[in-house]
C-alpha cells in the first residue's frame, strides 16, 4: 500500500539535531542563548535588512509590528480578505479594525488598485500578504501609502526568499513579519520574526516582546509588554534551516516546475502564476479548478484523500467569518470569494519525489473527470 503523501513536511536534514543537542547539553533552552542572536543576525542578512527580532510565532510577529507602529483603538488597517486569520486577528488585538480588500484575479493577492478607495481619516496603514509565496505588487501600494502618510507591513509568512523586482521580501516596506511554523519554507516548529531597517521600530519590538522591560534597567517596566520571546532551541532549529535555505528554495521551484509539466495537458486546472516582476517561492503548490469542472473542489479533495493524497482548501475570506462579517458594510468582494471556493493546495514538501508529484497529478486528473465517466 502506498504511503500517504502529506500536504507539507519539514526537511530536518541539516544541523538541526546537532544544534538542539548543543542547547540541551549546555542547558541554554529558554529565551536566551547564542542561537537566538545568530539566527536573528543571519535572517536579517537573508532579508537584506538591518534588524531582525525573533518571537514565538508568526501571529505575534504581526501584533508586535502593529504595536511598534502605534496601532490602537479607533484605527483602521487595510488587510486582504484572502489571508490566514492571524493577519486580521492581530489588528483586532490592538483594538483596531481590519478593513478588508478584495483579491486581484491573477496572483490572488490583494488588489492594490482598490486601496485608495478604502482610505478614511481613521486609516493607519496597510498589511500586504504575499499569498502562498507570490509577492504583492508593492510599488503602486507603497506609492499610495506614502501619498496618504500610511505605513505598510509585509506579511511574508508564506514567502521566505521571494523576490519583487529583484528585491527580497522583508526589505520592501516599513516592517515585515515571518512565520516559522512547521509547514513553512524555513521552520522552527513554531516561531516568528519581525524585520525592519528602522532602528526605532526595532527598539519598540524588542521592548514589547520582552514584557516591556527596560533593557538597561532589569525589572523596570516603562510600558505594558508581552511574553513573545522565541526559545534558544527554536532558534537553533531555525538557524540550521537557514543554512540550507538556497537548497530549500531550489527544491520548491523544482517541484513547482514538475507540477506545471505534469498538469500542462490537464484541462480544468490552473496553477498560481508567476508575474514577470516577481519570483514566486511556491510555498504551496496552489491550484484553481475551472468553473467548468463538474465536481466541486471539496469532492475532488475527497477523492484525492481516498488515494492517500492530503490537500488543503484555500483560506476562507476574512469577511465571511462570523466575527468579521459586519466589517465589510455590505461591500461585495467577489474575486476572493470565487478563488477561495475553487482553490486547493497540493502536496508541497521539498521531500516529494518526482514519482510523488506524478502520482498526485494523475489522481487529480482522475478525480476531476470522475463525474464525466459516470453513465
Amino acid at each position: 500500500m502506498r504511503k500517504k503523501i502529506p500536504v507539507a513536511e519539514p526537511a530536518l536534514c541539516g544541523n538541526e539535531k546537532q544544534y538542539v543537542l548543543d542547547c540541551l547539553d549546555t542547558t541554554w533552552i529558554s529565551s536566551a542563548g547564542k542561537y537566538l542572536s545568530r539566527f536573528e543576525e543571519e535572517f536579517a542578512s537573508f532579508c537584506n535588512a538591518k534588524h531582525a527580532m525573533s518571537c514565538c510565532n508568526g501571529t505575534v510577529a504581526v501584533h508586535l509590528a502593529l504595536l511598534a507602529l502605534g496601532v490602537g483603538p479607533g484605527d483602521e488597517v487595510i488587510v486582504p480578505t484572502l489571508t490566514f486569520v492571524a493577519t486580521a486577528n492581530a489588528v483586532t488585538y490592538c483594538g483596531a479594525r481590519p478593513i478588508f480588500i478584495d483579491s486581484e484575479p491573477e496572483t490572488w493577492n490583494m488588489d492594490v488598485n482598490q486601496v485608495e478607495a478604502l482610505i478614511t481619516p481613521r486609516t493607519k496603514g496597510v498589511i500586504a500578504v504575499h499569498l502562498y509565496g507570490h509577492p504583492v505588487d508593492m510599488d503602486p501600494l507603497l506609492a499610495t501609502a506614502r501619498k496618504h502618510g500610511l505605513f505598510v507591513v509585509e506579511d511574508a509568512a508564506e514567502a521566505h526568499g521571494g523576490l519583487y523586482k529583484n528585491r527580497r521580501v522583508g526589505s520592501l516596506a516599513d516592517i515585515a513579519v515571518f512565520s516559522f511554523y512547521g509547514n513553512k519554507i524555513v521552520t522552527c516548529g513554531e516561531g516568528g520574526m519581525v524585520v525592519t531597517d528602522d532602528p526605532e521600530l526595532a527598539r519598540k519590538v524588542r521592548l514589547f516582546k520582552g514584557q516591556g522591560m527596560d533593557p538597561a534597567r532589569r525589572y523596570w517596566f516603562p510600558t505594558i509588554g508581552y511574553n513573545y520571546r522565541m526559545t534558544n532551541i527554536e532558534a537553533a532549529i531555525g538557524l540550521a534551516q537557514l543554512e540550507k535555505v538556497d537548497w530549500l528554495l531550489a527544491r520548491k521551484r523544482e517541484i513547482a516546475e514538475q507540477y506545471a509539466q505534469c498538469l500542462r495537458d490537464v484541462s480544468g486546472v490552473s496553477l498560481q502564476p508567476e508575474k514577470e516582476w516577481a519570483r514566486n517561492v511556491y510555498w504551496m503548490n496552489s491550484a484553481l479548478l475551472d468553473p467548468s469542472v463538474r465536481s466541486s473542489r471539496d469532492e475532488v479533495m475527497r477523492r484525492l484523500d481516498e488515494a492517500g493524497i492530503e490537500t488543503r482548501p484555500f483560506f476562507y475570506p476574512m469577511h465571511t467569518l462570523p466575527m468579521y462579517r459586519e466589517s465589510v458594510a455590505g461591500r461585495v468582494l467577489p474575486v476572493a470569494g470565487d478563488v477561495a471556493m475553487r482553490g486547493m493546495n497540493l502536496p508541497s514538501s521539498v521531500l516529494l519525489t518526482a514519482g510523488d508529484v506524478e502520482y498526485v497529478c494523475d489522481n487529480l486528473a482522475r478525480a476531476m473527470r470522475a463525474d464525466d465517466d459516470r453513465p
